[in-house]
Formats: C-alpha cells, structure tokens, sequence
C-alpha cells in the first residue's frame, strides 16, 4: 500500500478543522456499518474509512472537571502478587481489560514473565469487579495472546470493534509492534479474532508501544497516537518518545510524526486522549514530577488545546493525590472523562496494582 502523504497527517502546528461546532453529514455512516463489510484479512480491510460517521453518544460537551479524587485500589480479586498494569476501560464502563504477568495464561505458570491481556467484568457501574479472565481462556489454541512473547497495552476504537495492543511476536517489524484485532460482537471480551500486524510504515526496527486511537468528531480524521524508541525522537537518557499517525484513505496507517510537545528527553511510555482531542494524559519520568529521580519519577502528567487544530500545551504533573513517591502510570480514561485507571506500585497486592481515580463534571460558568 502506498505511504499516506505527509500533509494529511497530523504534525506539530498543522491545520485542523475545530472538533467542536461542525455538523455531521446527512450521509455519514456509523462505524459499525463501515466494518461490517471488512474482513481481517489485512489491516487495510480492518482500517479504510469511507466517509465521516456520526455518533450520537459524542453531542454531549465534556468539561470542565474538578480534581481528581484519593485513587482507590482495585483490590485483590482484579489486583495480584504480579505486575497488573496497563488498563484499557470499555465504553459502557463495564470491562475492564488489564496487562498483566500473572500465572494461568496461555503461558501456563509463566515463569518467563510474559504479559497477557486478561478482562474483568462486572454487572453495573455500581457492582465490583470481577477475577479477571484471560482473553484466551474459551479458544483451543491461543489467539490474542502468544506463548513466549509479550503481548498488552491495549487500547479501543470507540464503537468497540478494534482493540490496538502492542507485541513482540514474530510477523512484524522489529522489536515491540502495534497490531490490531476486530471482533464481530462489542460485548464479546472472548470473540477477538486473529491479530493483524500494522505493518511496517507506522511501525519501525524499533520498540513501538502504546497505541492511543482517536477519532475526531468534527473532521473525521483518525489518528494513532503511541510510543516509540526510533531514532527520530528527542536526544536524552530516555528512550520512548511520543508519536502520531494518520489513517489515509487506502486504510493503511502513514508514517509516523514525532509530538515534539508532549515528547522529552526522558521517557513517554503510555498516553490517555480524552474523545473530544482536547486533553491528553501521558506516562513520563521527566524531571519536575514528585520525585526528582528513580522509578519513583514516573508520574502522569496532563496536557490540553483549544481544539484539535492547534498544538498540545506543555505537560502539567497531576501532582497528589494521584502521583505519589513511588511508580504511578499508564492512564486509562473513561469514556466521559471523569474515571481514570492506572497503576501504581504505593502499596497493595506486590508490584504493580491498578488503582482508580474520579473527578466531578464543574458547573458550567
């Protein structure tokens, strides 16, 4: 498939149509419509756009918030003595998809450690969470997660047919990759179907992690945020740095553009973009955060644009309560912007836990 041109994508400063105001065409189509006639035979069939879709779920105006809560954590029936990290939260609030190490996956008693992705539920917004299954638990050979290899981050197109992740198996560029995979039903955690690779002009010989979908309301452009260890990023002691490609009109994925604003010369390692495009959550040990050094340093930080046309500010830290003197990482945020995931190591069940944190919607001044 031909590169996308590099004036379609989105670089620093490039010219966006505002997210906000713009109405929708009367011909437009839902996601759902445009995917139900593709095939995962390659990520072209899985990814062509055809015209701008409406949803309806997108008219209500997020923002402005209050703070962010205590972070609670999630306890030990999600939370275990390995490392649960990397959370992904479903649309309807009830699917919570976690990267984790622990034993009982497709990797058996998985004493190499490989992260899997595993799904925890529960009945209602107001229920708890459930013990978290492995995506593979109902297949006879495994189909999401890989023996031997590492395979997490993942992250939804927001009518829950695609769920991008990041892995290390063979069949892609070279080290860590973005791949996707689609499923037929939006409520079927199990029904993922065989993972394709994004191939190799978004991806690189080098790590690429982290993938951050977003669709913008207004315009329709489809973006794919994600880390990377490519050469191409900021000069420092770091090496992820922050990246975005567009999605072009022959459903391929063009080559990726470094987000000079959000980048630094530490390390980016995951990011969180709430669905309007206006506020964007990132993972980084940068200097300034609670802690000066350490794996104490990683923090999350916040940044925000007037719309989806201008460039992202500088990084904020979210300070207390939800960074603290210890690892703190890999937000998540929930569809309408007021719960974030994310992980910790302050406290509870061994190494990484997942925690959750809120935040009330402001009277509109």
């Amino acid at each position: 498939m031909p590169p996308l041109p590099a004036s379609t994508g989105r670089r620093k400063g490039a010219q966006m149509s505002n997210s906000r105001g713009r109405r929708k065409p009367m011909d437009a189509v839902t996601r759902r419509q445009l995917l139900q006639g593709a095939a995962v035979a390659g990520v072209a069939a899985l990814l062509r756009p055809a015209v701008v879709w409406a949803d309806d779920d997108n008219d209500e105006r997020l923002g402005p918030f209050g703070p962010w809560s205590d972070p609670v954590n999630l306890g030990p029936v999600v939370n275990s003595p390995f490392d649960d990290n990397h959370p992904a939260i479903s649309k309807h609030g009830l699917s919570l998809y976690i990267t984790s190490n622990r034993p009982g996956g497709v990797n058996g008693i998985n004493t190499g450690n490989f992260a899997e992705i595993w799904v925890s539920h529960r009945a209602s917004l107001d229920d708890p969470w459930e013990t978290p299954v492995n995506l593979d638990a109902f297949n006879p050979v495994p189909v999401l997660n890989s023996r031997g290899f590492n395979t997490g981050i993942p992250n939804f197109s927001p009518d829950g047919h695609l769920m991008f992740f990041s892995s290390i198996r063979p069949g892609g560029c070279g080290g860590a990759d973005l791949w996707v995979s689609r499923r037929k039903h939006t409520h079927d955690d199990f029904g993922w179907q065989e993972p394709v690779n994004l191939e190799c002009t978004i991806n690189s010989a080098f790590d690429e992690n982290a993938p951050t979908y977003f669709e913008d309301e207004g315009t329709g452009i489809i973006t794919l945020y994600f880390t990377s260890t490519r050469p191409a990023g900021v000069v420092g002691t770091g090496g992820f740095d922050i990246y975005v490609s567009a999605l072009g009109p022959d459903g391929s994925f063009g080559h990726a553009v470094l987000v000079a604003e959000l980048s630094s010369p530490s390390n980016e390692t995951r990011t969180a973009i709430r669905r309007d495009g206006l506020e964007m959550f990132l993972a980084s040990n940068r200097p300034g955060g609670i802690v000066p050094s350490g794996i104490g340093a990683n923090d999350i930080w916040v940044s925000t644009r007037e719309t989806t046309a201008d460039s992202w500010s500088t990084p904020v830290n979210l300070g207390r309560p939800v960074n603290s003197e210890f690892e703190d990482g890999a937000p998540a945020l929930a569809w309408d912007g007021t719960t974030m995931y994310f992980y910790s190591r302050r406290g509870g069940s061994g190494g990484r836990d997942l925690y959750v944190t809120t935040r009330a919607k402001s009277e509109q001044g």
